[in-house]
């Protein structure tokens, strides 16, 4: 035998041979190698290749490894190799090379990209936040504006008025004067009444210089308070300038929040982002109010996202889809089906459709409206029942399936949906708006108050068709202010405490827990006040349209206070609204706020949204 087994390694590779570094080589056969001309056959094995190559090479050359006695290092010249095969060693040779540096390029350039990412993304949240922070200090500047300029405003007419009285009383004086001076004249009196009336007009005289000099002193009161005043009011101005550029930037974020939370897998977009007991869930409401928001920005495509996954990959229940599903995979979150949510779906289709002209959703539409109609005939006065699984009816659920039919009927003239319309309006005069102190009841034999119900009869119907039938709509935003509207103390999540004015779930008197204000039903009231101005104005009643003006703006600004940046990472810090003042507070309606002290809600941001730009999602714009 020549030689035992031997281990060696490729030291270096070139195109006219390899170098072998081989362990364990007896010093006699080194030398017995070096001093003859031996030939090798090679079989050489390339990693993450199948083939092997063969070639036949000489021993050019034999050297011992410095420092160490069994190691040489065997110099093979090729005398026969594949050019092809040639090729493929070199080649692997230059990636095994350049595999080092290059990755430790590629994890250099991927550190800086993150470090570069994360501090934008920081800079981007920061700047996020900052926009939210002084939107508040603005609202509170302009708010103590407000209080101030009320309060010189008080101290003018108080002024107005006292100079008023002075000016009376001047020439109440003036007179008993005159009269006395004429009575001086024409009557010849003792020497004795002579002085006294002469005494008396001295004193009257000096009364009216006196009473001359307060009314001066008064005037210029009055002049610095009307400068006070005119100061307070160009400080608002800029003020409101401010806010209005801020409210506008913020409301970009709030809609830029929406896009984040879109899953671009599903298209669902998830509902609150803070509470950990529903994370990752998205309820058709949500979707709905999504969709319309993506549809009137002309985000058309994310829009059908959200359709696509109703009409291809959402699990139904006798023709509903049930109220919520899993943001990630679509799988069914919540194995409840009511009939308001699929109506909700319904309506964002027609506004999809009445925005685009794209007809392709219609078909989802007439399926959601073909099993509302079913449940509406097993009901002999035209009701809608909450779903199929429930016997109770609700005044929301037939308000929204109202507005959806008359959507319907618009677009397909199809005249079951302005039948199955006109039977729903003649069961909610009949089961809702049929008792005097109370306008609207929760639902056919329901009389607890539900502020949504209020806003959306005002939204769905109309104060045009309300009036039509009888109804009082200034009666009906009348009864939701003075029994739902509620101011609470909220504590921000940066820590400050401020008072909310707003609009609670129900009448605060009947719960516990005290008031609560729902930045959703808020907003849903912003409008129904702004849907009641344009009646007025359209009626040439300024005055009264202004008033419904002012409540909007009022409340409005309010829902400014609640705006707070994105709790999550992802988030970057976006303007969000929370859903309510208060977690896990009881709405009153069987179902609670959702948990933790900074929780994002796209029912509250979205509606937001809608009263800003006054958008009536139950209401097809011409």
């Amino acid at each position: 035998v020549f030689s035992e087994w031997l281990q060696g390694f490729t030291n270096n590779i070139s195109r006219g041979g390899i170098c072998l570094e081989i362990n364990n080589l007896n010093p006699l056969l080194a030398e017995k190698i070096h001093s003859q001309e031996v030939r090798l056959s090679l079989v050489l094995e390339i990693p993450v290749s199948k083939d092997t190559v063969k070639a036949r090479a000489r021993i050019a050359w034999v050297r011992r490894m410095a420092g160490q006695n069994d190691r040489y290092l065997l110099g093979l010249s090729y005398e026969e190799i594949s050019p092809l095969d040639n090729n493929r060693i070199m080649r692997y040779a230059w990636v095994k090379r350049l595999f080092v540096p290059v990755t430790l390029s590629l994890i250099t350039i991927l550190v800086a990209v993150f470090i570069i990412n994360s501090y934008l993304n920081i800079k981007l949240t920061q700047g996020n936040k900052l926009l939210v922070e002084q939107l508040f200090n603005i609202l509170q500047e302009s708010s103590i504006a407000k209080q101030k300029l009320k309060e010189a405003a008080k101290e003018k007419d108080e002024l107005v008025l006292d100079i008023q009285m002075l000016e009376q009383r001047i020439g109440r004086i003036e007179e008993e004067k005159g009269a006395l001076e004429n009575s001086l004249g024409k009557q010849k009196k003792a020497r004795q009444e002579e002085r006294e009336s002469s005494q008396k007009i001295e004193e009257l005289t000096a009364m009216i210089e006196q009473l001359s000099r307060d009314k001066s002193s008064l005037e210029e009161q009055l002049i610095l308070v009307q400068h006070k005043e005119n100061s307070v009011a160009e400080e608002l101005l800029r003020l409101d300038r401010k806010k209005s550029n801020l409210e506008k930037a913020n409301l970009d974020n709030m809609y830029k929040w929406l896009l984040i939370h879109q899953n671009q897998r599903t298209g669902l977009v998830m509902s609150f982002e803070g509470d950990e007991a529903i994370a990752g869930w998205a309820f058709i409401y949500d979707q709905s109010l999504a969709a319309q928001a993506y549809t009137n920005f002309g985000d058309f495509e994310r829009a059908r996202k959200i359709f696509d996954f109703f009409v291809k990959d959402a699990k139904k229940f006798q023709g509903f889809y049930y109220n919520a599903y899993y943001v990630n995979d679509g799988s069914t979150a919540e194995y409840i089906a009511h009939a308001g949510p699929n109506i909700w779906l319904g309506v964002a289709a027609m506004q999809y459709m009445n925005k685009t002209h794209d007809r392709r959703y219609l078909t989802l539409a007439e399926d959601i409206a073909a099993v509302m109609i079913d449940l509406q005939s097993e009901d002999g006065q035209g009701g809608l029942r909450g779903g199929p699984q429930v016997k109770w009816y609700s005044t929301e659920h037939n308000l929204d399936a109202y507005a959806f039919f008359d959507m319907l009927f618009k677009i397909t003239q199809k005249e079951k949906y302005s039948q199955a319309r006109d039977k729903t309006l003649e069961w909610l005069l009949a089961h809702t708006y049929d008792r005097p102190d109370i306008p609207i009841k929760r639902g056919k034999g329901d009389a607890t108050i539900a502020t949504d119900t209020y806003a959306w009869s005002i939204a769905a119907i109309g104060p045009e068709k309300l009036e039509a039938r009888g109804m009082n709509p200034d009666r009906i935003m009348e009864f939701a202010e003075q029994n739902c509207a509620a101011e609470v103390s909220y504590r921000r999540p940066e820590g400050d405490n401020i008072k909310i004015k707003g609009f609670d779930f129900a009448s605060q008197r009947n719960l516990a827990r005290g008031g609560v204000v729902s930045s959703e039903w808020t907003a849903q009231m912003v409008l129904s006040f702004k849907i009641m101005a344009d009646f007025y104005y359209k009626k040439d009643m300024v005055a009264k349209a202004r008033a419904y003006t002012l409540k909007a703006e009022e409340y409005l600004a309010q829902l400014g206070n609640m705006i707070i940046s994105s709790p999550s990472p992802s988030g970057q810090g976006e303007s969000c609204m929370p859903y309510a003042t208060q977690p896990l507070a009881d709405t009153g309606h069987g179902w609670a706020t959702p948990g933790g002290k900074a929780t994002g809600s796209v029912s509250g941001t979205a509606y937001t949204i809608f009263a800003y730009y006054d958008y009536n999602p139950l209401e097809l714009e011409d």
